[in-house]
Parts: structure tokens; sequence; C-alpha cells
């Protein structure tokens, strides 16, 4: 489904009423993403375990690509502007991804649950939970691990940006969001996680992740019915994935998994409604939970299979 984009007035959060467009939305059904399960050997796992409780899937990584991807391969849908990769993952206990390299990208990982332990060849070693961010500028180059230690289930969102010059140095860094502090900065509310690092200085986007490229990303974790808006400026796009629960984006649903195309207008700001449309038990208790990510407009993004 797609909507086109209309005048509407709205409310914020702030008490005062303005009209402006609201952005067309096209739906990417979790149906047409490409679902992965790798043998375990590829990564340098051992053999699935037969009748494992603790396990919820029968392979040790189920993977839903939202682009071309590994053995993905579809001409269609090879990005959305700067996003070049976006793979919903669910590692199962005590299996992960060993050693590899990445150059010349912006990676960004996004845990939704269990712990991410990320390895890598700058000396970084770290663990985090729910909500938190490991982010990297693989640049000239850098290799590294991710495991799931623990025993449950892990799930994450990785996104690859592409960067805005080749060549950089390597860079790690994170955001710790299982926070009491950092989970009420997301509940009924977008948090703005992810901005440009050139963006400093006086000017600098109040956000804990900088990645080289013009793009931010947000997080919200929504108790049933409610909503959120954002506004996104002229000449920007964006890619929302509905990563647990139920929403309705400018009208349009989405449930666990889907995603969709956001289209703004080029000489005018846009407004992206959210309203949690059903809940789903979490971590953090019965929540709808999205991932959104906007950019500058690139002519010709959005699959071309739909």
């Amino acid at each position: 489904m797609t909507t086109t984009a209309t005048e509407t007035t709205s409310t914020s959060s702030t008490s005062y009423r303005c009209t402006t467009a609201t952005a067309s939305v096209r739906v990417v059904p979790n149906s047409k993403l490409f679902v992965s399960e790798p043998e375990p050997f590829w990564f340098g796992n051992e053999r699935n375990p037969k009748n494992d409780p603790a396990w919820t899937n029968g392979n040790w990584l189920k993977s839903r690509f939202h682009f071309s991807f590994a053995e993905y391969n579809n001409f269609k849908n090879s990005d959305f502007g700067v996003l070049r990769v976006m793979n919903d993952d669910l590692v199962q206990p005590h299996r992960g991804f060993g050693t590899h390299p990445h150059s010349n990208m912006e990676i960004i990982t996004y845990i939704v649950n269990g712990q991410l332990t990320h390895q890598d060849s700058m000396g970084t070693k770290e663990s985090l939970g729910r909500g938190s961010i490991q982010f990297m500028t693989a640049g000239t180059g850098v290799r590294h691990s991710e495991f799931n230690h623990g025993d449950t289930p892990l799930r994450f969102i990785q996104t690859w940006i592409k960067p805005n010059r080749s060549g950089l140095s390597p860079n790690y860094g994170s955001y710790r969001g299982d926070t009491a502090e950092a989970m009420g900065q997301r509940r009924n509310k977008l948090q703005h996680l992810v901005s440009n690092v050139e963006k400093q200085g006086a000017t600098k986007e109040g956000t804990p992740v900088h990645v080289n490229q013009e793009v931010n990303a947000f997080a919200s974790e929504m108790e049933l019915g409610q909503k959120v808006v954002h506004e996104l400026p002229a000449g920007h796009q964006a890619y929302l994935l509905c990563v647990e629960g139920g929403v309705k984006v400018n009208g349009e649903a989405l449930d666990r998994y889907d995603a969709c195309e956001i289209q703004g207008l080029a000489h005018a700001p846009t407004s992206i409604t959210i309203e949690a449309t059903k809940t789903e038990a979490s971590e953090n208790g019965n929540l709808a939970h999205v991932l959104l990510f906007t950019m500058k407009q690139v002519k010709g993004s959005g699959r071309r299979d739909l």
C-alpha cells in the first residue's frame, strides 16, 4: 500500500497547531524480505544442537535482509538512499560471527534483545543490551567479531551506511540504551540516536552517536494507542522498521518485521505520524517498537519489485 503527500493539521506535544504536508508511505511487507540461514561453519560455529530448549530457531542464525546482500542478489533492491544494508539478525545462544573484515562503511548495530559482544582489531571489547548501539567507521579497514555469549537468543538490527568519503580512519563507539534514563528517552517519544559527525561545535546535534554521513536515526518504544510525530525536512526521505508489535505510519499498517519507504516533498517539510496499534511482550514490557532512519532524498530510491 502507498499513501501520497497530503495537507494535514496536527497538534504537537508542545500544544501548538500547525498545518503541514503528510509524507507518502510505501509498505515493505516482511514477506518481501530475503531470509538467510547460513551454515554454522561459515562463521566458525559448531553444529546446531538438537532440541535445545533455549533455542527459538533451528539454525544458529536467521537473518532478514532488507536490501541486496551476500547470497541475495536483487538489482531492483540494492539500497535506499545512503542505506546500503539493513539486516535483522536473530542469533541463538553461544553462537556468533567470527572475526571478519569491513572497510569504507559506517556500521550501526541496534540491539533489540539479549546481549551482543563486540571485539575488534582496534583493541575494543564490549557487551551491550537492549536499546544500545555499537557503531564503527570501518574506513581503511577493521576486523571484528560479534557474539551472543548469553543463554538466551540475541536480536539486533545492523545497518550499513555509505560514508561521505572513503579512506577514513577506523573508529569504534557505543551508546548504552538499557539504563533507566535511556529507556525513558524513547518511551512514547522518538529518541534521536544518530546524526552527522560534521555537525559539531555550535551546531552539534544532541545525539550519542555520530557517523560520517548526512543521516539521522531515531527509536521509540510506545504503549498501545500512543503516537509520536516526526517532521521530515524538505528534500528528505526515510526508512522505518517495525521492530516489535504493530504501528500505523501515516495511516499505513505495519506489523513486526515490516518496513516502509517514506518520501517527503522537495520544497516543504512533511510529517510522519507513528501510532502504536499492537504491542508485544519485551524486555521493557508490552510495547510497539520502531527504528527510523532519515536522509536526503536520492533520485530513484526505493524497491522496484513491489
